[in-house]
């Protein structure tokens, strides 16, 4: 069997702030979604490319998050011993 998800990031910025939506696409992709957020101090010089990098990677680590989750419940579902990830 093979399968494919791919992750969809899309950005909105406004200068200060800047937002990533992180989620799942595919056939067989959980519907799956993560949000980041970065904020620009008013030191920083104005550079959307740092937001967007710091935003994207919040956003990952959130939808990573609810996938381990989703699996996780899913392994329970099962009737299996409690589920123990290891990564």
């Amino acid at each position: 069997m093979q399968n494919e998800w791919d992750v969809h990031l899309s950005f909105q910025e406004d200068g200060v702030h800047t937002s990533c939506e992180a989620r799942l696409t595919g056939a067989r992709a959980p519907g799956l979604r993560g949000h980041g957020e970065a904020v620009r101090s008013a030191e920083d010089r104005p550079l959307a490319r740092i937001g967007e990098e710091v935003a994207a990677s919040r956003a990952l680590d959130e939808l990573a998050a609810r996938l381990r989750a989703q699996a996780d419940g899913e392994l329970a579902d099962e009737g299996h011993r409690p589920a123990y990830l290891i990564f």
